[in-house]
């Protein structure tokens, strides 16, 4: 993805890197699958991965893609923990 987001003009990668989120975390709300244990780890490794992903780069849009990686992981993890303020709600 941040390789994807770093060859598209702005409008374009705010679309993509904001659009592709949304159907993916809509089904884990809706299903909040029973192995938390599970969901956990993926959202720490995304978080991760997200993290570290993002400490040496110096292009804008790959910071927001690697970014994105890691709000997305910090989301899954607090729709483990309290799903009623995952969407502050």
């Amino acid at each position: 993805l941040p390789e994807v987001l770093q060859g598209l003009d702005l409008n374009t990668g705010l679309i993509l890197s904001t659009w592709q989120k949304l159907a993916p975390f809509a089904l884990i709300v809706q299903n909040r699958p029973s192995n938390s244990a599970l969901m956990i780890m993926l959202g720490l490794t995304s978080a991760l991965v997200g993290g570290w992903g993002g400490m040496n780069q110096t292009q804008l849009r790959k910071i927001l893609a690697y970014s994105s990686i890691a709000h997305l992981g910090w989301m899954i993890l607090v729709l483990q923990v309290s799903p009623s303020i995952t969407l502050l709600t």
